[in-house]
C-alpha cells in the first residue's frame, strides 16, 4: 500500500487555495499506481475557521470544490484519493448543524467516511459551537491491498488516555469501538497546536493506541501558523511496539509518500490482517530526525508564527521598538529570522531617562542582525505634552502618570511609522508583564502581534543564552540568521530588566525578582491553583495574594492587547476568558 502523509500549511477560509493545495499534494506525491494521500484535519479550510462555518455560501463552496478535487483527480492523478477535512451539514437547521468530518475524494466522487466523535471546547477550542459529534466509529477497507482495513479518527479522538493526557473529554472511547472492529491501520488526521512537551505527548498516546489496536498509527498534524495558533507538524507513524518508523519535519510543510506492506502477506486472507509496516526502501535506511530540543522548539514556533501572521494578513516588514533590553532584542532576532533582516526595522526611542548602555546596546545588536533603525528622541515631545496638561492639572505630570506618558508617546510614534509605511508592528512584552499588568494601555502593548507574550520572563532569559549558545548555530543558520558569534549579546542577557521611565528604575523596584513571580504566575495561569492551595504548599502568604491580586486588577489591559503567539499550556487570548468586573 502506498500512503501519503501530506503536513499542509493552509490559510483559513481560503477553500478555493486550500483546494488548489490539496490537488498540488496528490499530484507531487502520485507514483501512477494507487495510493492515499493523507491531510489534515480540517483541511480544505484551515484550522480554525472559526466563525466562518457559519456562512452558507462557503458552505456551498466547499461541496463544489469536492467536486471539482474529484475531477481534477480523474485528469490529473486517476490512481490517487485524498483524505480530506470538511465541515459537513447535518441536514437540520438547529445549531449547530456540521459534523468535523473526513470525506474520501477520488476520481470516481467523494464521500463523507467519518465523522469527529471528541469536540473539544476547551482553551482555545470551541468546537461545540459549530459541530455536532458523530456517534460510530468508521473502517475503511482499501481494497488496492487486498483489504487491509484502515481505520479513521480525528484529533481528539485520539486523546482519550487520561493517564497521559491529564484529562479527556466525556464521550466515547474511539479506539475502544476500533478494537472491536479489528483495523491493519490508525489513521489520525490533527490539527493540534504547538505547545512545550505536547511532541512527546502525541507520540505516547499514538503508541498507547497503537498497543491497544495491535496496529501501526499514522499521525498527521496541519503546520502553519493561524492567528495567535502556531501549528508544528512533526507528523509520524509508530507501532504497536511503540518504535517510530516515519518522522516528518517539525514547523515545516511536507509531504512523505511511505510504501507499507503486511508483516506476512501469506496470512492477510485470515479474518483479521495482520498490522503493516514501512517497507525499507534501500537496505540502509537514513535513521529518523531528531526532534529540536525544546529550546529550538519554542524559537522555530514563534518564527513561524510570526512568518505565518505577517504572510497571511499580507505584511512584508515589520517594526519594532528597540530599548536596549532583553525582550526587544529577542523579538527582532525572532523578527529577522521570521521574515529576513533586511524586512525588519528596529526604532530607538531614547528619553533623558535612557542609559547609554541601552542605546549602544541597542544599535551593536541591530548591526549584528544587519538590520536598519532609526532613532527619534522623546525628550521634546515630552515637553510639549507636560506644558499641555499643566493648566490642566495644576502641574506637569508626575508619578506613574508621566512615566505611561513616556510610553505612550513611544507607542504612538511607533503607530504613526508602520501605519505611514505599510508595516506589522510587534508588541514586545512578555507574559510575566502582561499578567501583573507591567505595561501601558496604548504604548508599549501598542502593536498587531505580541510575539512573546507567552514567555515568561525567565523563559525569554532562557531562550536567549540558548540563542547565543554554539548549540544553536544549525539552527540559526537554517533560519538565515548569522550562524556564529553572539546574536543577543552578554551585555543584553546580563543587564538588569528596566522600563527606563525614571532615573535609576529597575523592575525589582515594583515586583518580585522574575525567577520567584514567574514560578507563582505560572501556578496560577497554567495549573489553575488558588493562592490558598499556594500558601499551604509554602509560598510566602502576602506574595500570592499579592500577585493573585496584580493578576486580577490587569484584566481590563490584557483584554486590549494584540493577539499573543500561544507557546504554553495556556495563553492570554481565546483559551484564557476570565471576566473584568469580578471579585
Amino acid at each position: 500500500m502506498l500512503i501519503a502523509l501530506a503536513q499542509l500549511n493552509p490559510l483559513v477560509g481560503d477553500l478555493t487555495g486550500n483546494a488548489a493545495h490539496l490537488l498540488q499534494a496528490a499530484v507531487d506525491a502520485n507514483r501512477g499506481e494507487p495510493l492515499l494521500v493523507v491531510t489534515p484535519e480540517l483541511s480544505l479550510w484551515g484550522y480554525p475557521p472559526r466563525d466562518l462555518l457559519l456562512r452558507p455560501s462557503l458552505i456551498a463552496l466547499q461541496n463544489g470544490l469536492l467536486d471539482q478535487l474529484a475531477s481534477d483527480l480523474q485528469r490529473q492523478a486517476p490512481q490517487v484519493s485524498l483524505l480530506v477535512g470538511i465541515a459537513e451539514p447535518t441536514g437540520s437547521s438547529a445549531l449547530p448543524n456540521l459534523h468535523n468530518a473526513l470525506a474520501l475524494v477520488a476520481a470516481d466522487g467523494w464521500r463523507v467516511v467519518y465523522r469527529k466523535q471528541l469536540l473539544p471546547s476547551y482553551d482555545v477550542f470551541d468546537e461545540r459551537r459549530y459541530f455536532v459529534a458523530g456517534t460510530a466509529a468508521a473502517v475503511l477497507p482499501w481494497p488496492h491491498t487486498g483489504g487491509l482495513r484502515l481505520g479513521l479518527t480525528i484529533c481528539e479522538d485520539l486523546w482519550v488516555d487520561e493517564a497521559l493526557a491529564g484529562q479527556r473529554l466525556a464521550g466515547p472511547d474511539p479506539i475502544a469501538a476500533l478494537q472491536s472492529q479489528g483495523v491493519d491501520l490508525l489513521l489520525n488526521l490533527s490539527a493540534s497546536p504547538f505547545g512545550l512537551g505536547k511532541l512527546a505527548l502525541r507520540r505516547q498516546l499514538a503508541a498507547r493506541a497503537a498497543a491497544r489496536l495491535g496496529a501501526p498509527v499514522v499521525y498527521v498534524n496541519q503546520v502553519g501558523g493561524n492567528d495567535e495558533l502556531v501549528f508544528d507538524g512533526a507528523s509520524f507513524m509508530i507501532q504497536p511496539d511503540g518504535s517510530l518508523t516515519t518522522q516528518l519535519p517539525h514547523c515545516r510543510e511536507r509531504v512523505v509518500t511511505l510504501a507499507l506492506q503486511p508483516r506476512d502477506t501469506a496470512a492477510n486472507n485470515g479474518p483479521q490482517a495482520p498490522p503493516v509496516v514501512e517497507a525499507p526502501a534501500r537496505a540502509h535506511p537514513a535513521p529518523l530526525p531528531d526532534l529540536p530540543c525544546e529550546q529550538e522548539q519554542l524559537f522555530r514556533a514563534l518564527v513561524l508564527g510570526v512568518a505565518d501572521y505577517a504572510r497571511k494578513c499580507g505584511f512584508k516588514q515589520a517594526l519594532l521598538g528597540l530599548s536596549g533590553g532583553i525582550d526587544s532584542a529577542l523579538v527582532a532576532v525572532i523578527a529577522a529570522a521570521a521574515l529576513g533582516a533586511d524586512q525588519v526595522k528596529g526604532l530607538l526611542l531614547p528619553s533623558p531617562w535612557s542609559s547609554e548602555g541601552s542605546i549602544s546596546d541597542a544599535t551593536a545588536l541591530a548591526q549584528r542582525l544587519a538590520m536598519a533603525t532609526h532613532t527619534l528622541p522623546i525628550a521634546t515631545l515630552m515637553q510639549a505634552f507636560d506644558h499641555s496638561l499643566a493648566p490642566v492639572l495644576g502641574a506637569p505630570p508626575s508619578g506613574l502618570a508621566a512615566e505611561n506618558l513616556q510610553s505612550r508617546i513611544r507607542g504612538t510614534l511607533l503607530m504613526a511609522l508602520a501605519n505611514q509605511q505599510g508595516q506589522l508592528l510587534l508588541a514586545t512584552g512578555n507574559k510575566s508583564e502582561l499578567a501583573v499588568g507591567y505595561c501601558t494601555l496604548y504604548g508599549d502593548m501598542n502593536g498587531g502581534l505580541a510575539v512573546i507574550g507567552d514567555l515568561y520572563k525567565t523563559t525569554v532569559f532562557a531562550l536567549c543564552e540558548w540563542l547565543d549558545d554554539p548549540a544553536a548555530g544549525v539552527c540559526r543558520r537554517e533560519l538565515g540568521l548569522p550562524a556564529s558569534g553572539p546574536l543577543i549579546g552578554a551585555a543584553i542577557r546580563h543587564k538588569a530588566p528596566s522600563a527606563e521611565l525614571r532615573p535609576d528604575q529597575k523592575d525589582s523596584d515594583s515586583l518580585p525578582d522574575y525567577a520567584i513571580l514567574d514560578p507563582v504566575l505560572k501556578a496560577l495561569i497554567e495549573d489553575h491553583r488558588s493562592p490558598e492551595q499556594l500558601i499551604a504548599g509554602g509560598t510566602d502568604a502576602a506574595l500570592a495574594e499579592r500577585i493573585m491580586g496584580l493578576l486580577r486588577r490587569a484584566e481590563f489591559k490584557r483584554r486590549q492587547a494584540p493577539p499573543v503567539l500561544k507557546v504554553s499550556r495556556r495563553a492570554f487570548g481565546s483559551g484564557w476568558r476570565m471576566p473584568i468586573a469580578a471579585r
